[in-house]
Formats: C-alpha cells, sequence, structure tokens
C-alpha cells in the first residue's frame, strides 16, 4: 500500500514527511483511501483531523472514480517546518478541473467541493500532462509551529506570531 512519491499521478515533490498511495479505479477505492490516511494520521498522531480529512479525501476520490479513468493518487505531506500544516493531495488522470455545482435539498450529489471549500484552510487544483491534483491545506490544531534558527535548529515558535 506504502508506494513512493513518485509512482502517484501529478504530484509535485516536496520536503518534509510525506505518505503516498496509488489506488485502481474501482469503487473499493474509496474505502481503501480512507482506511490509508487514516493509518497515517494516527501514526504521524493526527488523529485530530481524521475525521475531516478522511471525508474530503473520500469526496475527492469518488469524484475522481466518477468523471476520470484509471489510478487515483493520494499524498498526505507534513511540509518541513509546518508543523500546523497538513497538505492533501488527490491526483487522477482527467485534465479538467472539478466544477462546484449547486445542490439542491434532495441532491444525493454535488456537495464535495462545498464541503472542501468550508473545511480547508485553502484548495486549489494543478494540472499536468498526465491530468490533474486536487489539493487542499488543513490547519492543525495543537501543533506548535516550529522555526529555524540561523544555526539550523528548529525551535517552538513563542512569540505569537505564528
Amino acid at each position: 500500500m506504502g508506494l513512493l512519491a513518485w509512482e502517484v499521478i501529478g504530484v509535485i515533490d516536496t520536503d518534509g514527511d510525506c505518505a503516498a498511495w496509488t489506488f485502481p479505479a474501482d469503487p473499493g477505492a474509496v474505502r481503501t483511501a480512507r482506511a490509508a490516511v487514516r493509518g497515517q494520521l494516527r501514526t504521524w498522531d493526527l488523529d485530530r483531523v481524521g475525521d475531516t480529512v478522511t471525508l474530503l479525501v473520500s469526496e475527492l476520490v469518488t469524484n475522481s472514480l466518477r468523471h476520470a479513468t484509471g489510478p487515483i493518487g493520494v499524498r498526505l505531506v507534513r511540509p518541513a517546518g509546518l508543523s500546523e500544516v497538513l497538505l492533501v493531495e488527490v491526483s487522477d488522470t482527467l485534465p479538467a478541473p472539478p466544477r462546484e455545482r449547486p445542490a439542491h435539498p434532495d441532491d444525493e450529489s454535488g456537495r464535495g467541493l462545498q464541503l472542501l471549500a468550508a473545511s480547508a484552510s485553502r484548495w486549489g487544483t494543478r494540472p499536468d500532462d498526465r491530468g490533474k491534483t486536487v489539493w487542499f491545506e488543513l490547519a492543525v490544531p495543537g501543533a506548535a509551529r516550529v522555526y529555524t534558527s540561523p544555526g539550523g535548529v528548529e525551535r517552538p515558535d513563542r512569540t505569537g506570531h505564528g
């Protein structure tokens, strides 16, 4: 299950802790992606964002299954020096970016991007020659901001300036 980051479709190299997987385009991918993501968040002691991250990954993987063909990449990144941020990427083979559409009260779908916009600190899409990546950032509550001193030593930021 733990494939190397460059085996995921349309992701960029990032410094920091990283976990990446590629899932086949079949309905079981959603459940498998949720389990992989939740397990990695547990390993990183990030259970506090587990429900939100797995919900958003489920929505994006479901969109990939519905609109694209081919494998689906999921990647989690804890950027170096930014312990209060989690970056999540879901990649697929469809080059077109997702479109938000109004969901009526009785609609059973159409709310994934609304959930993403309401839950994430930032989100966007990045096209490439193999498809696209939808990414989002979440703030990690309770994480200590770390800065690197001129000597290269990481220390908690106690200035209150974030």
